[in-house]
């Protein structure tokens, strides 16, 4: 099995990432958000790269059902329902809700992979969820950091190092890996023991600790605490049903991301 590893978005063209199996990973906070939100029943969440997507596809839906959320800069957008805190998506705010959803970071990764076979979303708080799959995949995979700024954040790389180290535990497939993956991995090995303290520690995490945001860090590294598997395909998420892994998500909506 080849893993094949990017820490940011912009070290790799959306060409290259084609037909592929794609992991995104945004620990603080996309991923964790999106799982949380299928968990507590949101029907399907639209990722989106920029304001005026979110305010053009929501437009065309029925407004009651549908849901707006996003920030810039860790802060909820104007005129949004909702931020980018798992906190607020909450089963009696989502729950069979279509959210429309921009992030500065994770939504536009996924919007990079737009052209991919499949995305998975992957966070710690499902991180079991996202290996297992992989585990019955058994085909090559690229993993996405999203990143901060179109900079590298520890977070992200470490969380993409647990994936591989938690593969590697298996006798077979042979994992092949480059060296941002075997980086990831070391970087697990020194950082992930102690999740919470990472993130703490991390130069996002003492951000969203200042702007008072500093109990999301406890959502999402709370590992393995989502048992949701977060698919995006034909531009949006759903939760992937369980009993057949392989299966391709379908969608009654063609929209994908700007």
């Amino acid at each position: 099995m080849r893993i094949e590893s990017h820490f940011t978005p912009r070290e790799v063209d959306e060409l290259h990432l084609k037909d592929k199996n794609v992991v995104v990973i945004d620990v603080l906070r996309a991923s964790t958000t999106i799982a949380v939100a299928l968990r507590n029943g949101a029907k399907e969440i639209i990722p989106v790269a920029n304001v005026e997507s979110v305010v053009k596809i929501s437009g065309s839906l029925f407004g009651d059902v549908t849901l707006r959320a996003g920030e810039r800069n860790a802060r909820r957008i104007e005129g949004f329902n909702l931020g980018n805190s798992p906190r607020e998506f909450t089963g009696e705010v989502v729950k069979g809700k279509s959210i429309i959803f921009m992030t500065t970071n994770g939504t536009a990764a996924m919007a990079k992979g737009r052209h991919a076979r499949k995305q998975i979303i992957a966070g710690f708080i499902n991180l079991s969820m996202v290996v297992n799959y992989l585990r019955d995949l058994m085909s090559d995979f690229i993993i996405l950091c999203a990143g901060r700024e179109n900079g590298f954040c520890i977070e992200d790389a470490v969380c993409a190092g647990k994936i591989i180290n938690r593969l590697a535990e298996d006798s077979e497939p042979e994992l092949i890996l480059d060296d941002s993956g075997r980086a990831a991995a070391a970087l697990d090995k020194n950082f992930g023991a102690d999740i919470l303290k990472m993130l703490e520690r991390s130069h996002h995490g003492t951000y969203l600790s200042e702007i008072g945001f500093a109990e999301d860090l406890k959502v999402c590294g709370e590992l393995d605490s989502v048992a949701v598997l977060p698919v995006l395909s034909a531009g949006i998420i759903r939760a992937h049903k369980q009993d057949n892994p392989r299966t391709v998500l379908e969608s009654p909506l063609n929209v994908k991301p700007r």
